[in-house]
């Protein structure tokens, strides 16, 4: 169960610097991207479940006046119910370091089983 744990964690510092916008992101938007990726890393580490095989996961979250995270939606061909709630739990209205665009984004995660 640990070593899923530790799997995880290196799979989401691998794919969540694959962040993109819903429109183009010109220079420093590409920096606040790269940070926001970062950030949700950190956010997801060591889920409460087994991964029992390699699933993608679309988080579409965007980020209130706060500088807080909404997740608006949660996409995957696994157990939705369990990601989802994982993803919500961990995400939604975690306040973010530094100023980031009002926009919606989406995250692409990959999880792997070992």
């Amino acid at each position: 169960m640990k070593s899923i744990k530790i799997l995880l964690v290196a799979v989401l510092i691998a794919f969540s610097n694959t962040v993109s916008a819903n429109e183009t992101t010109p220079g420093d938007d590409r920096v606040k991207v790269s940070v926001i990726s970062k950030q949700i890393q950190k956010l997801l580490e060591n889920p409460n479940f087994p991964v029992e095989q390699n699933f993608m996961v679309k988080i579409k979250l965007t980020v209130n006046n706060e500088n807080e995270i909404v997740v608006l939606s949660v996409d995957t061909r696994g157990d939705k119910e369990t990601i989802g709630a994982f993803v919500k739990s961990r995400l939604n209205y975690k306040k973010l370091v530094g100023n980031t665009a009002k926009k919606v984004y989406i995250v692409p995660v990959k999880m792997i089983s070992l």
